[in-house]
């Protein structure tokens, strides 16, 4: 392993911080998992095909991107092509915003059930740096954001959110185009150079990277350490607990 780079062994070298959501803050990338995994069951069920969904299809196709987009690609995947249709669409349409719609069915009800709690390492190092006055921003692809942050009690910590919502209504690109957290950055106003991004996702990785962020951490909750690194993260962590009290990330690989 090499060792960290002195710029990686705090945050102290950052003005900004901005994390993804599902995998980074919450534990939710697990409920989401689950919600894609029962909806693509059943409508590979209605359209007979025989390829199953797997865990490689979540990260392939899915993991990171705006849900549209996302349905989209795994459909492509199996030579299926619908109609887009429209965001209003009821989940029992044969379009890729139906079959979005019913994916969220999937996940609220799930959420309301088990509820959501943020990663305790996660949480520690967010109460850390808003006792610090740290800005931080949340830059997800999820439409939920909003609703697992208050559920998770952490709504507050955040000067910017950049969800799913906002992207749609701004016409951002989906990871791994920058253009979410660009936009996070400029409302924070911030340069990219001076902000550190916390990821799971490879397509979030490649997303930080593509803007020139100053630190991208990827965070290994399934997408694997060197996949990570080669989508462009300077280090890889399991825990954000490894950042919290002046603690410094040895444990884990980092860039050459």
């Amino acid at each position: 392993m090499n060792a960290p780079h002195p710029a990686f062994r705090s945050l102290d070298q950052v003005s900004a911080v901005l994390f993804d959501l599902d995998g980074v803050l919450t534990p939710t990338a697990d409920l989401h998992r689950y919600a894609w995994q029962s909806m693509f069951n059943e409508v590979f069920a209605e359209k007979g095909v025989s390829r199953p969904y797997t865990d490689d299809d979540y990260f392939e196709y899915l993991d990171g991107k705006q849900r549209y987009e996302a349905v989209a690609s795994l459909l492509a995947s199996r030579g299926i092509q619908v109609p887009l249709g429209s965001p209003d669409d009821p989940p029992a349409a044969d379009t890729v915003c139906g079959i979005g719609n019913r994916k969220n069915g999937y996940f609220s009800r799930v959420l309301e059930e088990r509820g959501i709690r943020a990663y305790p390492g996660s949480l520690a190092l967010v109460d850390e740096l808003y006792a610090k006055r740290m800005p931080m921003g949340v830059v997800s692809s999820s439409k939920n954001a909003r609703w697992v942050l208050t559920s998770a009690g952490m709504l507050d910590r955040f000067a910017v959110i950049v969800d799913g919502v906002v992207a749609a209504d701004e016409a951002l690109g989906s990871k791994p185009a920058p253009d979410m957290f660009l936009y996070a950055a400029e409302k924070l106003q911030i340069s990219p150079s001076e902000i550190a991004v916390f990821e799971d996702a490879i397509s979030g990785v490649a997303s930080a990277r593509a803007g020139d962020f100053g630190l991208v951490v990827g965070v290994d909750r399934g997408a694997g350490i060197d996949a990570l690194l080669a989508a462009g993260a300077d280090v890889v962590i399991d825990d954000l607990a490894v950042y919290a009290h002046g603690a410094v990330p040895t444990e884990e690989r980092n860039r050459a």
